[in-house]
């Protein structure tokens, strides 16, 4: 059959790179379509193949079966895009965006509640009792001895205290 990927002798001695492309594009299309599954990017990766080929084609009309170098490098090409493919969609799985549920009244009336403390207050109750960092690393990280976190602490409990009872007793 001419133009089988199958003949056998020289396909491409004493031929131009016009007549070779012509005589193997397709059955290489088809081949790489049964492979991938996907005509587009067979292709795509036939063409490419084919590019390669032309630049290199004084080489490649010399060996023994340039077909086989062009469908080898097709092949090639088609294994990196699915093994990219298969990368990208892992990489999805992993990165997933995330759909939370709407933070409880209790977690608004929290915020709300720390936003009205002074930085340095707000600061030291989120880092002792959502972060769990004893006082003394506090007191490390922010520069100050332990009684002044001590201090933050109690201020800032007591004023969280407050407005949070307040809300409370303005929703009963």
């Amino acid at each position: 059959m001419v133009g089988s990927l199958s003949d056998s002798g020289p396909p491409a001695r004493g031929r131009g790179f016009d007549e070779f492309y012509a005589a193997y594009f397709q059955p290489l299309t088809v081949q790489l379509f049964a492979y991938t599954g996907d005509m587009a990017a067979a292709q795509d990766v036939v063409q490419e193949a084919f590019c390669r080929a032309l630049s290199r084609w004084k080489r490649v009309a010399e060996m023994d079966d340039p077909a086989a170098w062009v469908r080898r490098v097709a092949w090639n090409l088609a294994t990196s895009r699915w093994r990219r493919a298969r990368t990208a969609m892992a990489f999805a799985r992993r990165h997933r965006e995330e759909h939370v549920a709407a933070p409880s009244p209790d977690r608004v009336a929290l915020a709300q509640a720390l936003a009205t403390l002074p930085e340095q207050q707000r600061r030291a109750v989120i880092l002792h009792y959502l972060a769990d960092l004893p006082i003394s690393d506090i007191a490390r990280q922010e520069g100050v001895a332990e009684g002044t976190v001590k201090s933050w602490l109690h201020r800032g409990r007591t004023a969280l205290a407050t407005r949070l009872t307040d809300k409370e007793t303005h929703r009963a």
